[in-house]
């Protein structure tokens, strides 16, 4: 099993790769020089927990080279967007594969909650919310356009009564705790 910290070093070098790539066009992702299409969604993300604040610097480097912001199509987001004592909720347009993995490891990194949600791409894969309670495994649940979870008819028969049903929808709606950065 890989640990959490290489997963984390492992996402950030295939950014900074891809990124390179992109610049130089060649490797992953391009073509003969010229940068292949991938499959791009909306997306956002909620986080929160209880964080250093020699790490705050770090959290920030992460958001903006993902990409996000306050709000979809807001302004980029600076260190003057973290909230006082809430969570931070991030959004972003045309995001690659509906994934911030860098983000995400960060978090899972140093015990910060999130909840993901992506939207899907006709064909390729559907909308999924990710549920991540700051240890352990990210737990995926399939969701709509509208960050709704649902379920088949298949997965409510392995579930297997209203009880469990009900609570695979409780675990897929984890309420993200404010973010606070501690001294």
């Amino acid at each position: 099993m890989v640990s959490r910290g290489r997963r984390f070093v492992a996402a950030r070098l295939a950014i900074a790769f891809e990124k390179s790539a992109r610049r130089r066009g060649s490797g992953p992702g391009a073509l003969i020089g010229i940068f292949i299409m991938v499959d791009r969604v909306s997306l956002s993300i909620t986080l929160g927990g209880d964080l250093p604040a020699a790490l705050r610097g770090d959290l920030l480097a992460c958001i903006q080279n993902e990409g996000l912001a306050r709000d979809y199509d807001a302004d980029a987001f600076t260190a003057d967007d973290f909230p006082s004592d809430a969570s931070l909720s991030l959004y972003a347009h045309e995001v690659a594969w509906g994934r911030v993995d860098l983000l995400e490891g960060f978090c899972a990194s140093h015990g910060l909650s999130y909840v993901r949600w992506s939207g899907g791409c006709a064909a390729q894969f559907g909308p999924e919310r990710a549920v991540f309670n700051g240890a352990g495994e990210v737990r995926l649940f399939a969701a709509d356009e509208d960050d709704r979870l649902v379920i088949d008819i298949d997965r409510a028969k392995r579930l297997g009564s209203y009880e469990a049903i009900m609570a695979h929808f409780a675990a897929g709606d984890l309420l993200v705790p404010p973010l606070r950065f501690l001294a």
